[in-house]
């Protein structure tokens, strides 16, 4: 990147019902070290506070407010506004540390579309972090690989080439959750080009069981289970699959529906079944220690699931 339009940088942050948290969003976008920027934000019909905070930050950003219509067609709003070259996606709960966005363009040359990184995880309770941990992906893990175990693609952690994510036709506005790796899942069908760069810059907050992703756990893995299938179809269309891609889906099954037996034990039973069917179903990992192992072969899936909820 050699030239000044190629490093300049559109920070995007679709808004709703943030108003504990938008102003540290803001800040965080407009302390970025990246020199050439705009931040960019769309209030999508919030009802608290956040646009008020939103208005207090004057000229230093441009924003849009509108009705309530979701998301992702905030986010698609937010594209058709940037006039980046690079685009920085940011949930309003979430921010970013100050040299996140120069980091990623400094591991990056002419021929690359999509950088993407680890997320820093922040668990809150009440007010005050209870946790810190970094997720990100394997490196010894194909693009494939690391996408199928949910570790490419957190909103905040990615940067796009803004004509890249276009040409693909942006966020799709019918997901109701999994929305960022719908998108990535695209990027990689589309053969867009990927670059991986270690660091976590990007902060992603749990704080609450009613955001898009925690409210409805059986929604989701309804929704990752169908990408997930989307992705070995994809892969056996162009006869590119391997071992370690049914393996690392069935890793990623197994743990949905360990997590469909926490609330359902029947629900997260007939799930395993289908996923044993069809031979997609992996119990590694560290939702599979020892004990549960033995458990499971003497005794199955719903008996070992029971057991679990004892001991919980």
């Amino acid at each position: 990147m050699t030239t000044s339009n190629s490093q300049f940088v559109s920070i995007v942050i679709p808004c709703f019902n943030a108003d504990r948290w938008v102003r540290h969003c803001i800040e965080s976008a407009l302390e970025q070290s990246v020199a050439a920027k705009e931040v960019i934000v769309v209030d999508d019909g919030s009802t608290d506070g956040s646009l008020n905070i939103i208005r207090s930050f004057g000229n230093r950003i441009r924003f849009e407010a509108g009705p309530n219509r979701g998301g992702n067609v905030a986010r698609n709003r937010l594209l058709g506004m940037a006039k980046g070259e690079w685009v920085q996606f940011l949930d309003a709960d979430d921010y970013l540390r100050p040299n996140k966005i120069k980091q990623q363009m400094e591991s990056c040359d002419e021929d690359v579309d999509v950088i993407y990184s680890p997320v820093t995880i922040e668990t809150w309770n009440s007010d005050c972090v209870e946790k810190t941990t970094i997720h990100g992906p394997n490196p010894n893990q194909s693009l494939e690989e690391q996408w199928i175990r949910w570790n490419v693609g957190q909103t905040g952690s990615v940067l796009w080439r803004r004509t890249c994510l276009q040409q693909i036709g942006g966020w799709n506005e019918q997901y109701p959750c999994c929305q960022d790796n719908e998108v990535i899942l695209r990027a990689i069908c589309k053969r867009l080009t990927f670059k991986f760069c270690p660091d976590a810059g990007a902060v992603y907050r749990i704080w609450s069981e009613d955001t898009v992703c925690r409210k409805n756990p059986a929604r989701v893995i309804q929704y990752r289970t169908d990408l997930i299938h989307q992705m070995l179809g994809w892969l056996e269309s162009k006869a590119q699959i391997m071992p370690s891609h049914r393996k690392a889906a069935g890793q990623a099954f197994f743990e949905m529906a360990r997590t469909l037996a926490k609330s359902d034990i029947e629900a997260g039973k007939q799930y395993a079944m289908k996923c044993q069917k069809d031979r997609l179903f992996n119990i590694t990992g560290p939702a599979a220690p020892g004990i549960y192992r033995l458990l499971y072969s003497i005794l199955g899936f719903a008996a070992t699931e029971r057991l679990a909820a004892i001991r919980r």
